[in-house]
């Protein structure tokens, strides 16, 4: 891990709140307002140390409807694990996207996503705005981050963390936050990850579960990945075991080659054999059956809960 920016022993200022060496304080950013005139605010929890050290951001419900996410944080910041760091600085933001966390939707209100929207616009959409005041308020302050999704509409993501490939420091992170699975996955044009790459902060990119639905599992997991990397930079006093993890280099969706009702017979975290029967497309009268197959061997990563299905939708995700 790169060696992190030390900040001063004075207040720091993030948006208009100070914040002193010790203290624990909720910022609140303005980002636009809801048509009834109610202001949309971002709520960032700041946990600071005494002592001087890395500063993480943990991010969640960047899309509305991903809400392991935000239990995750609010888990958390619940048990007061965030209060005792030992050095550095935490930054927790449980709901970036609160539009479409009160409307159970991935976007905003003209569909944009603010995952597509960085480093965003102060004159632009909702979405550029939140994502302009996330790049201009917070990323000054943080060397590293960690961003919590769950898989789209329903579609499940088992446990996993993808890391940019090539880049020490996030492979170093990864391999701490010690996820079941950890993907290699090159950053997307105008993404927070590719915008925090850009400027040297590595971002961590964890999914788990699917939106909309809370998994325990994957909760957990979360919990206690965010722990294993405070533990790994020094800011907390836990010991764990290695973790237990498998790395993957490639990944291949498997589509639809029909329209139909779909099951699946292998679900996430299994492993599977190319040519091995995973699930099946019916049609609804009773007809037609096709058997899908393994397109190759590895394990499940994701897979869908949508059981009428378009030709092409993806069905499974397998690493390899």
């Amino acid at each position: 891990m790169a060696k992190s920016v030390r900040f001063p022993k004075k207040p720091i200022r993030i948006y208009n709140t100070w914040i002193d060496p010790g203290e624990n304080t909720m910022v609140r950013i303005p980002v636009g307002r809801f048509p009834s005139g109610n202001q949309i605010l971002i709520k960032a929890h700041v946990f600071r140390s005494h002592k001087p050290g890395p500063r993480v951001l943990v991010l969640g419900g960047v899309h509305g409807d991903e809400i392991n996410g935000i239990e995750i944080i609010r888990r958390t910041v619940e048990s007061g694990v965030f209060s005792k760091i030992r050095k550095g600085m935490v930054i927790a933001v449980p709901v970036l996207n609160v539009y479409g966390f009160i409307l159970s939707s991935r976007d905003v209100p003209d569909g944009k996503d603010i995952n597509r929207s960085f480093p965003g616009s102060a004159r632009g959409s909702l979405a550029a705005r939140i994502a302009a005041t996330l790049t201009k308020e917070i990323f000054p302050h943080i060397d590293c981050g960690i961003d919590l999704h769950t898989g789209g509409r329903g579609h499940f993501n088992y446990p996993q963390v993808r890391f940019t490939p090539n880049h020490a420091p996030g492979i170093e992170l990864a391999k701490a936050f010690g996820a079941p699975y950890l993907i290699a996955s090159k950053p997307i044009s105008k993404s927070l990850r590719k915008t925090a790459l850009d400027a040297g902060k590595p971002i961590l990119v964890y999914e788990g579960g699917e939106n909309s639905r809370l998994d325990g599992y994957s909760v957990e997991k979360g919990i206690e990945g965010i722990q294993r990397v405070l533990s790994f930079l020094g800011m907390l006093d836990l010991a764990f075991e290695e973790a237990n993890s498998q790395v993957f280099l490639k990944s291949t969706r498997q589509r639809a080659p029909r329209a139909g009702i779909f099951q699946w017979t292998k679900s996430s975290g299994q492993k599977v054999v190319k040519g091995e029967p995973i699930g099946m497309i019916t049609d609804p009268y009773g007809m037609e059956k096709s058997i899908i197959k393994a397109s190759c061997s590895g394990y499940i990563i994701g897979h869908t809960n949508v059981s009428i299905v378009s030709q092409g939708d993806a069905l499974f995700h397998i690493a390899h």
